[in-house]
Parts: C-alpha cells; sequence; structure tokens
C-alpha cells in the first residue's frame, strides 16, 4: 500500500482540477467598431443594416427626402440590399457603407 501512497496524491489533485472550468467573461463581440450613431435596424430590429442617425460623420450626407443606412462592408446581401431599397451609395466610413434611401421604399 505504501508503494501507492505517493501517487494518489497527483492522480487525486488531477481528478479535482478537471472538475474545475476555467471560464471567460461572456461578452457579444462588436464587428464594426464606429463613431457612426447607429440607430437599429433598417427593415427589422434583426437587420444588419442600420438607420443612422445625426453626428459628424453623416451630417453631409443626411436629406430629409431620404432615409440614411448603413451596411457592415464585408455584408453578404449588399447588393440585394441596394437593388431592394433603390439605395444609392454616398460614402464608406468605418468599414460601413451608407447608403441613401429615398423614402416611401
Amino acid at each position: 500500500m505504501k508503494l501507492f501512497a505517493p501517487m494518489i496524491a497527483p492522480v487525486a489533485l488531477v481528478g479535482l482540477l478537471a472538475g474545475c472550468e476555467v471560464t471567460n467573461p461572456t461578452t457579444t463581440p462588436t464587428t464594426n467598431v464606429t463613431d457612426l450613431p447607429l440607430m437599429g435596424g433598417y427593415r427589422s430590429p434583426a437587420d444588419e443594416c442600420e438607420k443612422l442617425g445625426e453626428n459628424e460623420l453623416t451630417i453631409n450626407y443626411l436629406d430629409h427626402t431620404a432615409h440614411l443606412v448603413g451596411c457592415p462592408e464585408d455584408y453578404e446581401g449588399l447588393g440585394v440590399f441596394q437593388v431592394d431599397t433603390g439605395g444609392t451609395e454616398v460614402a464608406r466610413i468605418d468599414g460601413w457603407v451608407l447608403f441613401s434611401i429615398p423614402r416611401g421604399y
């Protein structure tokens, strides 16, 4: 029995540590960090393209006859979005493509 005693402590320690789980804090990664005033999904709350508000980055693109909407540059549906909404690309800022979309679309 004395022969196995030195082996019991390390095995017990490994067993205890195996039950411990290192967890990282849960965070939602931000894919596009920007100073653009994002105001929620354009077509729905889950839409990747978002309505934009007014600030120093958007003021030159705002128009009372159109919505200003930004889509991530890497959004696969950019072309479809532009066709579906009648949007015109007006700028690219901080990884976002800005579209002016006529009201009524």
